[in-house]
């Protein structure tokens, strides 16, 4: 197994600390993705329902797992505001707050910074920026931190802009790695790769044109790949959360599920196909706020019988 094993969790200290937002004002209203379909879910009377289950199941399995959770209230007529990874880039005690490119989602902004100013007054976030007004980036959707390598992988194209690689350097003092996103399905960095706890990265090829690709390969050891068809993909299984050896996302092929569980991470399976219909899953639901950029040693895994 290539996951170490975690010291035993302190019980009045949570294993990792997220950013979410309940779902009350959840729905596909407006299209700024191929996913969405408005007419589809105005027809579909369970929608709501469903989404508020499947928020609930998520939010009950970090809780499960070890993590804390922190709420950003919900807004009438913001309905993706529920996407929480858009908020900000975060890192070591650092926020970046996010910019959109779509008029839709901007209103999002000032509820998200005043989430960010009330975390720095209860001394869980120590400074807050913000983008200068003519850069986009939308958050960890599109900057998502790779512990391991200890870069950020950013997506820009569709969502985000290349003129941001060089203040989330300079915010951050990391290395940021810029690829092209290729299909409009996967319009966030986060709906097509992401790091996993024991070194391996879960990506698919197709949202990436052949130099991105190239980059990704150059960077990533050929037996640390986990490289995902077109069906898993389109289920969002890179959309994931890792939480040391658990992989927590919304479905999996078999095959899929076989290969993390030979790597000696635990799978999750937690359906969040009502968020999947505005263009989200699980990494998308949430935001890590307590990520650091100082990598910490796991305890080695015993064999059966050591």
């Amino acid at each position: 197994m290539r996951i170490g094993q975690y010291p035993p969790r302190m019980s009045n200290r949570a294993i990792a600390r997220f950013l979410m937002c309940r779902p009350e004002h959840f729905a596909v209203s407006y299209v700024i993705n191929p996913w969405m379909d408005p007419q589809g879910w105005a027809s579909d009377q369970r929608a709501h329902v469903a989404a508020c289950r499947q928020w609930t199941a998520l939010h009950n399995e970090l809780i499960a797992l070890g993590a804390s959770v922190e709420l950003v209230p919900p807004v009438r007529q913001l309905p993706d505001l529920v996407f929480t990874a858009n908020a900000a880039v975060v890192l070591d005690r650092q926020a970046l707050l996010t910019r959109f490119r779509h008029a839709e989602r901007r209103e999002e902004e000032p509820h998200f910074a005043a989430a960010f100013l009330g975390l720095k007054a209860r001394g869980l976030i120590d400074r807050v920026r913000t983008l200068p007004p003519d850069v986009v980036l939308e958050g960890a959707g599109d900057c998502v931190w790779d512990a391991a390598r200890r870069i950020f992988w950013m997506g820009f194209g569709p969502r985000s802009d290349l003129a941001a690689k060089q203040i989330v350097t300079e915010t951050f003092g990391q290395e940021v790695v810029a690829i092209e996103l290729a299909d409009p399905r996967f319009y966030h960095m986060d709906t097509a790769l992401c790091p996993l706890s024991g070194d391996d990265v879960m990506y698919f090829p197709g949202a990436f044109t052949k130099m991105g690709l190239g980059e990704i390969r150059s960077r990533i050891a050929p037996g640390h790949r986990i490289e995902i068809g077109a069906a898993d993909a389109a289920r969002f299984a890179a959309n994931a959360v890792s939480l040391r050896d658990t992989v927590v996302l919304s479905g999996a092929s078999e095959r899929l599920k076989d290969e993390l569980t030979s790597r000696g991470y635990k799978v999750v399976v937690t359906p969040l196909d009502s968020f999947l219909r505005s263009g989200g899953s699980a990494f998308c639901l949430t935001l890590r706020l307590d990520r650091t950029s100082v990598a910490v040693p796991a305890v080695r895994k015993l064999a059966v019988g050591e």
